[in-house]
């Protein structure tokens, strides 16, 4: 049996995530069809499609949680799911992880736990000079700030609105500064102020603090803040591109109209193929 964990030490791979001929099948029905693409580093990759085109099926697929998934997938230079992916990405799901029972303070204090273990001997442990209980109070602080939830801090998560309990959720996948951030549709049902405020933070961390980020979103508007897009139909990928280089290809004037160009042209090459078998 291979030993993960003691595998050595690799280089960067020269992509966040690789896939080749990538496949989910559930039951009878084939989710994701053969896909390949890559999600460059440092950069903002936009999942974009309509609901139920496969976008949650590829992130489950990426952070390593969904089964009967073949082909090749790697993420960060490892097979995806590999235990050492663990600490080096942030995932959100669509709906909300967080404990109602507990604060938002203690919901992040749980987690942080969870991700550097030790906590009963963290004040007698140190790691570069700092004790890790402080180091771990000043990484709550920090996302705390990110996702502008200080004020918040000592409320019950159950008492929240529902932007700010995806928050939290966002809160918690950037606790230890991940590589790689996977999020299903963080600003579905959130206010354009909030919207626009967790963009700058996404751009934020992607250009100044060098993280990756894969956003799935089904509103297109949002493709235009991407550096590159995916963009999924019935669980294939239309295009992997630049939003700019897209419009060119397609001679539109928006990555909306882009899309549905694209999606017309699948659409027909289809009928093509049913009237010629």
């Amino acid at each position: 049996m291979m030993n993960y964990v003691s595998d050595p030490p690799r280089p960067p791979a020269p992509h966040a995530v690789h896939a080749q001929d990538l496949t989910v099948v559930r039951g009878p029905r084939t989710v994701l069809h053969h896909l390949g693409f890559t999600v460059p580093r440092g950069q903002i990759t936009g999942l974009l499609g309509p609901s139920g085109c496969g976008k949650s099926t590829l992130m489950r697929s990426i952070v390593g949680t969904q089964a009967k998934v073949t082909g090749t997938l790697e993420v960060l230079g490892r097979p995806a799911g590999h235990p050492t992916l663990r600490s080096r990405i942030g995932y959100v799901t669509q709906a909300p992880s967080v404990y109602d029972d507990l604060t938002v303070r203690q919901n992040l204090d749980y987690f942080a736990a969870i991700l550097d273990p030790g906590l009963p001997h963290a004040r007698m442990r140190s790691r570069g000079g700092t004790p890790i209980a402080a180091e771990r109070r000043q990484d709550v602080e920090r996302v705390l700030t990110d996702v502008d939830l200080t004020s918040h801090a000592d409320a019950l998560a159950g008492n929240l609105s529902g932007g700010q309990r995806s928050r939290v959720s966002l809160a918690v996948a950037l606790l230890g500064a991940p590589e790689l951030l996977v999020l299903d549709e963080p600003t579905v049902g959130l206010d354009p102020v909030l919207r626009r405020d967790l963009w700058n933070l996404f751009h934020d961390l992607a250009t100044t603090r060098g993280a990756t980020l894969l956003v799935s979103s089904h509103v297109m508007d949002e493709a235009e803040r991407c550096h590159r897009l995916l963009l999924m139909r019935d669980g294939r990928i239309l295009a992997d591109d630049t939003p700019d280089a897209l419009r060119t290809r397609t001679g539109t004037d928006t990555v909306e109209a882009a899309f549905l160009r694209l999606v017309d042209e699948a659409a027909a090459a289809d009928r093509t193929k049913e009237t010629t078998r």
